[in-house]
């Protein structure tokens, strides 16, 4: 009997909710190459205020795993150590767009944004810590799949400098790469309650990350398209 690995089945369960996000208006624009200075500031403005708390997240994930998964928490010091400062790469790209970094980084999140870092917090704290690694699926997961095409086309409908890009451009091979990891790891799982955390949060993280996609502002006449569309 050949049993289905893991990693399959996180991607099975979270098709449906994979498209969902994909689908929702700021993305499909951007994929379309209708792409506009706010839209694409407000979403470096979340991705710093969710991004800010990756490594305060996975510190916390590895002081609450039980021993007989010490070899994941091994995997998570590599993933700290390749996710330290990434937050700061965002606030540069902001102000290399002419925005304010420090308004941003003193600033508070979209009610979406602050509603998915405290349901990873609960995670962690309130129930399996392994279920965290369904939000780094969910993330990693879009990242990999979409954000080199976005970048080529945010840089080609704004003109922008590449030093307004490090964080896109940068996650978009950096996460192919940590997918690779992450299949791996995910793989290696062996207790049905951890892959059942990982696979629930992983939905909910789909959603919630959607939900911050969904906020993101679009122009009046864009908005206006969209609802004669519908």
């Amino acid at each position: 009997m050949t049993t289905t690995p893991f990693f399959s089945e996180i991607e099975a369960a979270t098709a449906a909710a994979r498209q969902r996000l994909e689908q929702t208006p700021a993305i499909e624009r951007c994929l379309n190459g209708q792409v506009e200075m706010q839209t694409y500031q407000a979403f470096l403005t979340e991705a710093y205020h969710h991004v800010k708390h990756t490594v305060p997240l996975l510190m916390a994930c590895g002081s609450r795993l039980p021993e007989r998964l010490e070899w994941l928490r091994e995997a998570i010091v590599h993933y700290i150590e390749e996710e330290v400062g990434h937050q700061e790469w965002i606030l540069n790209d902001i102000q290399n767009l002419g925005g304010d970094k420090e308004a941003v980084r003193h600033g508070k999140p979209s009610l979406p944004t602050e509603l998915m870092v405290s349901y990873a917090y609960d995670t962690v704290i309130r129930n399996n810590p392994v279920g965290l690694f369904g939000m780094v699926y969910a993330l990693e997961k879009t990242s990999s799949t979409i954000a080199t095409h976005a970048a080529s086309k945010i840089v080609s409908a704004l003109d922008l400098s590449p030093r307004a890009m490090t964080y896109m451009v940068s996650h978009g091979s950096l996460d192919i790469e940590h997918m690779q990891h992450f299949e791996k790891l995910m793989n290696r799982l062996q207790d049905e309650a951890d892959k059942a955390a990982v696979l629930h949060s992983a939905g909910v993280f789909y959603e919630l990350y959607a939900n911050i996609f969904a906020a993101l502002p679009l122009t009046e006449n864009l908005a206006q398209e969209k609802s004669h569309a519908a």
